[in-house]
Protein backbone atom coordinates (compact mmCIF):
# COMPACT_ATOMS: atom_id res chain seq x y z
CA UNK A 1 0.00 0.00 0.00
CA UNK A 2 1.37 3.42 -0.96
CA UNK A 3 2.03 6.04 1.70
CA UNK A 4 -0.55 8.32 0.04
CA UNK A 5 -3.32 5.78 0.54
CA UNK A 6 -2.14 5.14 4.08
CA UNK A 7 -2.19 8.86 4.85
CA UNK A 8 -5.67 9.25 3.35
CA UNK A 9 -6.97 6.34 5.43
CA UNK A 10 -5.42 7.78 8.58
CA UNK A 11 -6.99 11.20 7.95
CA UNK A 12 -10.36 9.57 7.28
CA UNK A 13 -10.13 7.68 10.55
CA UNK A 14 -9.20 10.83 12.45
CA UNK A 15 -12.13 12.69 10.88
CA UNK A 16 -14.51 9.89 11.86
CA UNK A 17 -13.13 9.97 15.40
CA UNK A 18 -13.82 13.68 15.71
CA UNK A 19 -17.32 13.49 14.21
CA UNK A 20 -18.18 10.65 16.60
CA UNK A 21 -17.16 12.79 19.58
CA UNK A 22 -13.68 11.43 20.18
CA UNK A 23 -10.99 13.58 21.77
CA UNK A 24 -8.24 14.36 19.29
CA UNK A 25 -4.65 14.44 20.50
CA UNK A 26 -2.56 17.48 19.58
CA UNK A 27 -0.70 15.40 17.01
CA UNK A 28 -3.94 14.16 15.45
CA UNK A 29 -5.30 17.70 15.29
CA UNK A 30 -2.13 18.89 13.56
CA UNK A 31 -2.38 16.03 11.05
CA UNK A 32 -5.95 17.01 10.17
CA UNK A 33 -5.07 20.70 9.93
CA UNK A 34 -2.16 20.09 7.58
CA UNK A 35 -3.49 17.05 5.75
CA UNK A 36 -7.10 17.85 4.79
CA UNK A 37 -8.30 20.32 2.20
CA UNK A 38 -10.50 23.09 3.61
CA UNK A 39 -13.85 21.80 2.23
CA UNK A 40 -13.26 18.41 3.91
CA UNK A 41 -12.16 20.02 7.17
CA UNK A 42 -15.18 22.32 7.07
CA UNK A 43 -17.64 19.49 6.41
CA UNK A 44 -16.30 17.54 9.39
CA UNK A 45 -16.55 20.63 11.59
CA UNK A 46 -20.11 21.25 10.43
CA UNK A 47 -21.07 17.71 11.42
CA UNK A 48 -19.71 18.34 14.92
CA UNK A 49 -21.45 21.71 15.07
CA UNK A 50 -24.82 20.10 14.22
CA UNK A 51 -24.31 17.41 16.86
CA UNK A 52 -23.44 19.91 19.60
CA UNK A 53 -26.02 22.51 18.50
CA UNK A 54 -28.72 20.55 16.65
CA UNK A 55 -31.70 21.93 14.71
CA UNK A 56 -34.77 22.96 16.68
CA UNK A 57 -38.02 21.04 16.87
CA UNK A 58 -39.01 22.69 13.60
CA UNK A 59 -35.95 21.17 11.89
CA UNK A 60 -34.35 24.57 11.30
CA UNK A 61 -30.73 25.32 12.17
CA UNK A 62 -30.27 28.48 14.20
CA UNK A 63 -27.34 30.85 14.37
CA UNK A 64 -27.17 33.04 17.43
CA UNK A 65 -26.04 36.64 17.89
CA UNK A 66 -26.05 39.18 20.71
CA UNK A 67 -26.59 42.93 20.96
CA UNK A 68 -24.05 44.64 23.21
CA UNK A 69 -21.81 47.67 23.44
CA UNK A 70 -18.06 47.57 23.88
CA UNK A 71 -17.21 50.33 26.35
CA UNK A 72 -13.53 50.98 27.04
CA UNK A 73 -13.38 52.91 30.36
CA UNK A 74 -9.75 53.84 29.69
CA UNK A 75 -7.17 53.48 26.94
CA UNK A 76 -4.27 54.08 29.34
CA UNK A 77 -2.07 51.01 29.51
CA UNK A 78 1.43 50.21 30.74
CA UNK A 79 1.64 46.76 29.14
CA UNK A 80 2.99 48.05 25.80
CA UNK A 81 1.77 45.14 23.67
CA UNK A 82 3.38 45.45 20.25
CA UNK A 83 0.26 44.20 18.47
CA UNK A 84 -2.13 46.79 19.97
CA UNK A 85 -3.03 50.04 18.21
CA UNK A 86 -5.58 51.10 20.83
CA UNK A 87 -3.60 51.83 23.99
CA UNK A 88 -1.90 55.08 25.04
CA UNK A 89 0.81 55.52 27.65
CA UNK A 90 0.06 57.59 30.79
CA UNK A 91 0.38 61.29 29.98
CA UNK A 92 -0.23 60.87 26.25
CA UNK A 93 -2.37 63.62 24.68
CA UNK A 94 -4.89 60.99 23.56
CA UNK A 95 -5.03 59.14 26.90
CA UNK A 96 -8.40 59.12 28.65
CA UNK A 97 -10.49 57.78 31.50
CA UNK A 98 -14.20 58.03 30.67
CA UNK A 99 -16.24 60.20 33.06
CA UNK A 100 -19.05 58.30 34.71
CA UNK A 101 -21.70 60.41 32.95
CA UNK A 102 -20.27 59.46 29.54
CA UNK A 103 -20.49 55.78 30.47
CA UNK A 104 -24.11 56.27 31.56
CA UNK A 105 -24.91 57.94 28.24
CA UNK A 106 -23.44 55.01 26.35
CA UNK A 107 -25.51 52.55 28.38
CA UNK A 108 -28.66 54.60 27.78
CA UNK A 109 -27.99 54.40 24.04
CA UNK A 110 -27.48 50.64 24.30
CA UNK A 111 -30.77 50.10 26.11
CA UNK A 112 -32.62 52.36 23.68
CA UNK A 113 -31.61 49.96 20.89
CA UNK A 114 -32.68 46.85 22.77
CA UNK A 115 -29.25 45.81 24.03
CA UNK A 116 -28.77 44.50 27.53
CA UNK A 117 -25.06 43.63 27.72
CA UNK A 118 -21.94 45.70 28.27
CA UNK A 119 -18.62 44.38 27.02
CA UNK A 120 -16.48 46.44 29.35
CA UNK A 121 -12.71 46.27 28.83
CA UNK A 122 -9.85 48.76 28.98
CA UNK A 123 -6.14 49.19 29.44
CA UNK A 124 -3.89 48.36 32.38
CA UNK A 125 -4.12 51.75 34.06
CA UNK A 126 -1.47 52.19 36.79
CA UNK A 127 -3.80 54.14 39.11
CA UNK A 128 -7.26 52.63 38.61
CA UNK A 129 -7.48 50.19 41.48
CA UNK A 130 -10.11 47.76 42.69
CA UNK A 131 -12.29 50.39 44.39
CA UNK A 132 -12.71 52.25 41.10
CA UNK A 133 -14.10 49.19 39.32
CA UNK A 134 -16.21 48.12 42.30
CA UNK A 135 -17.85 51.55 42.44
CA UNK A 136 -18.40 51.55 38.68
CA UNK A 137 -20.11 48.15 38.68
CA UNK A 138 -22.22 49.04 41.71
CA UNK A 139 -23.34 52.29 40.09
CA UNK A 140 -24.19 50.54 36.82
CA UNK A 141 -26.20 47.81 38.57
CA UNK A 142 -28.07 50.40 40.64
CA UNK A 143 -28.99 52.44 37.57
CA UNK A 144 -29.45 49.53 35.15
CA UNK A 145 -30.29 46.33 37.05
CA UNK A 146 -31.26 44.57 33.80
CA UNK A 147 -27.89 45.15 32.11
CA UNK A 148 -25.38 42.28 32.09
CA UNK A 149 -21.75 43.28 32.75
CA UNK A 150 -19.39 41.15 30.67
CA UNK A 151 -16.23 42.82 31.80
CA UNK A 152 -12.53 42.91 32.61
CA UNK A 153 -10.38 40.40 30.76
CA UNK A 154 -8.11 38.06 32.78
CA UNK A 155 -5.01 40.25 32.28
CA UNK A 156 -6.91 43.30 33.58
CA UNK A 157 -7.98 41.38 36.66
CA UNK A 158 -4.47 40.08 37.21
CA UNK A 159 -3.17 43.66 36.85
CA UNK A 160 -5.59 44.89 39.53
CA UNK A 161 -4.57 42.06 41.85
CA UNK A 162 -0.93 43.15 41.48
CA UNK A 163 -1.78 46.78 42.18
CA UNK A 164 -3.69 45.74 45.29
CA UNK A 165 -1.15 43.10 46.32
CA UNK A 166 -4.10 40.78 46.91
CA UNK A 167 -4.91 37.29 45.58
CA UNK A 168 -6.82 37.04 42.32
CA UNK A 169 -9.62 35.19 44.07
CA UNK A 170 -10.19 38.04 46.54
CA UNK A 171 -10.39 40.53 43.67
CA UNK A 172 -12.86 38.32 41.79
CA UNK A 173 -15.08 37.90 44.86
CA UNK A 174 -15.33 41.68 45.29
CA UNK A 175 -15.99 42.28 41.59
CA UNK A 176 -18.66 39.58 41.52
CA UNK A 177 -20.36 41.04 44.57
CA UNK A 178 -20.26 44.49 42.94
CA UNK A 179 -22.04 43.25 39.82
CA UNK A 180 -19.57 41.58 37.43
CA UNK A 181 -21.62 38.91 35.64
CA UNK A 182 -19.08 37.26 33.33
CA UNK A 183 -15.53 37.65 32.03
CA UNK A 184 -14.58 38.04 28.36
CA UNK A 185 -11.67 35.98 27.11
CA UNK A 186 -9.59 38.90 25.85
CA UNK A 187 -5.86 39.03 26.40
CA UNK A 188 -5.36 35.35 25.71
CA UNK A 189 -3.66 36.01 22.34
CA UNK A 190 -1.70 32.71 22.19
CA UNK A 191 -1.41 30.85 25.50
CA UNK A 192 2.18 29.75 24.89
CA UNK A 193 5.01 31.46 26.74
CA UNK A 194 7.41 31.52 23.79
CA UNK A 195 4.86 33.56 21.86
CA UNK A 196 3.83 35.81 24.75
CA UNK A 197 7.45 36.78 25.41
CA UNK A 198 7.60 38.12 21.86
CA UNK A 199 4.23 39.86 21.47
CA UNK A 200 3.30 40.82 25.05
CA UNK A 201 6.15 40.30 27.53
CA UNK A 202 4.61 42.58 30.19
CA UNK A 203 1.13 41.06 30.08
CA UNK A 204 -0.18 38.24 32.26
CA UNK A 205 1.52 34.94 31.55
CA UNK A 206 -0.24 31.87 30.23
CA UNK A 207 -0.66 30.42 33.71
CA UNK A 208 -1.83 33.75 35.15
CA UNK A 209 -4.50 34.09 32.43
CA UNK A 210 -5.67 30.55 33.06
CA UNK A 211 -5.64 31.01 36.84
CA UNK A 212 -8.02 33.98 36.64
CA UNK A 213 -10.47 31.87 34.63
CA UNK A 214 -9.92 28.89 36.92
CA UNK A 215 -10.75 30.92 40.02
CA UNK A 216 -13.74 32.51 38.28
CA UNK A 217 -15.06 29.10 37.31
CA UNK A 218 -14.66 27.85 40.86
CA UNK A 219 -16.79 30.81 41.98
CA UNK A 220 -19.53 29.67 39.61
CA UNK A 221 -18.76 32.28 36.95
CA UNK A 222 -18.77 31.90 33.19
CA UNK A 223 -16.71 33.51 30.45
CA UNK A 224 -15.46 33.13 26.91
CA UNK A 225 -12.13 32.06 25.42
CA UNK A 226 -10.37 33.76 22.52
CA UNK A 227 -7.35 33.24 20.31
CA UNK A 228 -5.57 35.91 18.25
CA UNK A 229 -3.47 34.15 15.64
CA UNK A 230 -1.57 34.84 12.46
CA UNK A 231 1.65 36.42 13.79
CA UNK A 232 4.67 34.63 15.31
CA UNK A 233 2.97 31.41 16.46
CA UNK A 234 3.30 28.04 14.73
CA UNK A 235 0.45 25.70 13.80
CA UNK A 236 1.40 23.47 16.73
CA UNK A 237 1.30 26.44 19.11
CA UNK A 238 -2.26 27.26 18.04
CA UNK A 239 -3.19 23.73 18.99
CA UNK A 240 -1.27 24.07 22.27
CA UNK A 241 -3.40 27.15 23.00
CA UNK A 242 -6.58 25.19 22.30
CA UNK A 243 -5.32 22.33 24.47
CA UNK A 244 -4.99 24.65 27.45
CA UNK A 245 -8.52 25.93 26.87
CA UNK A 246 -9.83 22.37 26.57
CA UNK A 247 -8.09 21.21 29.73
CA UNK A 248 -9.37 24.13 31.80
CA UNK A 249 -12.87 23.60 30.43
CA UNK A 250 -12.69 19.96 31.49
CA UNK A 251 -11.68 21.12 34.96
CA UNK A 252 -14.13 24.00 35.48
CA UNK A 253 -16.71 24.27 32.66
CA UNK A 254 -16.14 28.04 32.72
CA UNK A 255 -16.18 28.71 28.96
CA UNK A 256 -19.39 29.33 27.01
CA UNK A 257 -17.68 29.85 23.66
CA UNK A 258 -14.40 29.95 21.75
CA UNK A 259 -13.70 32.95 19.50
CA UNK A 260 -10.68 32.86 17.16
CA UNK A 261 -9.65 35.90 15.12
CA UNK A 262 -6.65 37.02 13.11
CA UNK A 263 -3.98 39.55 14.00
CA UNK A 264 -4.59 43.00 12.48
CA UNK A 265 -1.17 44.66 12.06
CA UNK A 266 -2.13 48.13 10.82
CA UNK A 267 -1.13 51.07 13.07
CA UNK A 268 0.60 48.78 15.59
CA UNK A 269 4.11 49.28 16.93
CA UNK A 270 5.38 45.84 15.89
CA UNK A 271 3.04 44.90 13.04
CA UNK A 272 5.72 44.44 10.38
CA UNK A 273 8.10 42.75 12.81
CA UNK A 274 5.48 40.26 14.00
CA UNK A 275 4.68 39.31 10.41
CA UNK A 276 8.31 38.99 9.33
CA UNK A 277 8.32 35.21 9.71
CA UNK A 278 5.21 35.03 7.50
CA UNK A 279 6.79 37.00 4.68
CA UNK A 280 4.98 40.12 5.86
CA UNK A 281 1.59 38.63 5.02
CA UNK A 282 -1.53 38.69 7.18
CA UNK A 283 -3.47 35.48 7.75
CA UNK A 284 -5.60 34.67 4.72
CA UNK A 285 -9.30 33.87 4.67
CA UNK A 286 -8.41 30.23 4.00
CA UNK A 287 -6.12 30.15 7.04
CA UNK A 288 -8.83 31.69 9.19
CA UNK A 289 -11.44 29.16 8.07
CA UNK A 290 -9.08 26.22 8.56
CA UNK A 291 -8.34 27.35 12.11
CA UNK A 292 -12.03 27.96 12.83
CA UNK A 293 -12.93 24.47 11.60
CA UNK A 294 -10.13 22.84 13.56
CA UNK A 295 -11.25 24.58 16.74
CA UNK A 296 -14.70 23.02 16.35
CA UNK A 297 -13.19 19.55 15.92
CA UNK A 298 -10.75 19.96 18.81
CA UNK A 299 -12.77 21.85 21.44
CA UNK A 300 -15.80 19.63 21.70
CA UNK A 301 -16.28 20.39 25.39
CA UNK A 302 -16.85 24.07 24.51
CA UNK A 303 -20.35 24.18 23.08
CA UNK A 304 -20.19 27.28 20.90
CA UNK A 305 -17.77 28.61 18.28
CA UNK A 306 -18.08 32.18 17.06
CA UNK A 307 -17.36 33.35 13.54
CA UNK A 308 -15.80 36.83 13.53
CA UNK A 309 -17.18 39.42 11.11
CA UNK A 310 -15.33 42.18 12.98
CA UNK A 311 -11.96 41.03 11.66
CA UNK A 312 -13.00 38.88 8.69
CA UNK A 313 -15.97 40.69 7.17
CA UNK A 314 -19.51 39.50 6.61
CA UNK A 315 -18.93 37.11 3.71
CA UNK A 316 -16.18 35.15 5.41
CA UNK A 317 -18.25 35.07 8.59
CA UNK A 318 -21.14 33.59 6.59
CA UNK A 319 -18.90 30.85 5.21
CA UNK A 320 -17.72 30.08 8.73
CA UNK A 321 -21.31 29.23 9.69
CA UNK A 322 -21.09 26.18 7.45
CA UNK A 323 -17.61 25.24 8.63
CA UNK A 324 -18.06 24.82 12.36
CA UNK A 325 -19.37 28.10 13.79
CA UNK A 326 -22.86 28.45 15.28
CA UNK A 327 -22.65 32.07 16.49
CA UNK A 328 -22.34 35.34 14.55
CA UNK A 329 -21.01 37.42 17.42
CA UNK A 330 -22.31 40.83 18.36
CA UNK A 331 -24.09 43.71 16.73
CA UNK A 332 -21.61 45.96 18.50
CA UNK A 333 -22.87 49.49 18.99
CA UNK A 334 -19.26 50.52 19.59
CA UNK A 335 -15.87 48.92 18.95
CA UNK A 336 -12.54 50.70 19.41
CA UNK A 337 -9.74 48.15 19.77
CA UNK A 338 -9.76 46.28 16.46
CA UNK A 339 -10.89 49.38 14.58
CA UNK A 340 -7.79 51.18 15.89
CA UNK A 341 -5.81 48.77 13.74
CA UNK A 342 -7.77 49.85 10.68
CA UNK A 343 -10.15 46.90 10.62
CA UNK A 344 -13.74 48.13 10.58
CA UNK A 345 -16.83 46.18 9.60
CA UNK A 346 -19.71 48.12 11.19
CA UNK A 347 -23.12 46.48 11.14
CA UNK A 348 -26.59 46.46 12.64
CA UNK A 349 -29.11 43.92 13.88
CA UNK A 350 -31.04 43.88 10.56
CA UNK A 351 -27.77 43.37 8.68
CA UNK A 352 -26.71 40.50 10.95
CA UNK A 353 -30.08 38.81 10.61
CA UNK A 354 -30.06 39.28 6.84
CA UNK A 355 -26.62 37.71 6.49
CA UNK A 356 -27.59 34.79 8.72
CA UNK A 357 -30.71 34.19 6.63
CA UNK A 358 -28.81 34.55 3.36
CA UNK A 359 -26.41 31.86 4.61
CA UNK A 360 -29.37 29.50 5.06
CA UNK A 361 -29.94 29.73 8.81
CA UNK A 362 -32.48 31.17 11.24
CA UNK A 363 -31.18 34.13 13.29
CA UNK A 364 -31.68 33.86 17.04
CA UNK A 365 -30.85 36.58 19.54
CA UNK A 366 -29.15 35.34 22.72
CA UNK A 367 -27.61 36.47 25.98
CA UNK A 368 -24.06 35.80 27.17
CA UNK A 369 -25.05 32.36 28.50
CA UNK A 370 -26.40 31.46 25.05
CA UNK A 371 -29.96 31.41 26.31
CA UNK A 372 -32.40 32.42 23.60
CA UNK A 373 -34.20 35.69 24.28
CA UNK A 374 -37.22 37.36 22.79
CA UNK A 375 -37.04 40.34 20.45
CA UNK A 376 -39.80 42.78 19.49
CA UNK A 377 -40.46 40.58 16.45
CA UNK A 378 -39.83 37.02 17.71
CA UNK A 379 -40.29 34.85 20.77
CA UNK A 380 -37.40 33.13 22.54
CA UNK A 381 -37.53 30.31 19.99
CA UNK A 382 -37.03 32.70 17.08
CA UNK A 383 -40.61 32.33 15.88
CA UNK A 384 -42.43 35.42 14.56
CA UNK A 385 -44.80 36.90 17.11
CA UNK A 386 -48.46 37.21 16.28
CA UNK A 387 -48.53 34.04 14.21
CA UNK A 388 -51.94 32.47 14.60
CA UNK A 389 -52.15 28.88 15.69
CA UNK A 390 -54.14 26.56 13.49
CA UNK A 391 -57.50 25.66 14.96
CA UNK A 392 -57.94 21.90 14.81
CA UNK A 393 -61.52 20.71 14.52
CA UNK A 394 -62.81 17.70 16.44
CA UNK A 395 -63.06 15.77 13.18
CA UNK A 396 -59.41 16.50 12.33
CA UNK A 397 -58.33 15.60 15.83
Amino acid sequence: MSSGITDATHLRDLGTKAVDGGTLTPGEALALYRGLDQPSLGLLANDVRLRLNPPGDDGKVRVTYIVDRNINPTNVCITDCGFCAFYRRPGDDEAYVLPREVIYQKVDELRAQGGRQLLLQGGHHPRLKLDWYVELFQDLKQRYPDVWIHGMSPPEIHHVSRLEKRPVRDVLVELKHAGLDSIPGGGAEILVERVRKVIAPKKATTEQWLEVMRQWGQLGGRGSATMMFGHVETDAERIEHMTRIRELQEETGVFTAFIPWTFQPENTAMGEQLLAGRGGLKATVAEYLRTLSLSRLYLQNVQHIQSSFVTQGMKTCQIGLSMGADDFGSAMLEENVVSSAGCTHPTSVPEIERHIKDAGFVPQRRNMLYEHIETPETDKFGRPKGRKKKVVSQAEA
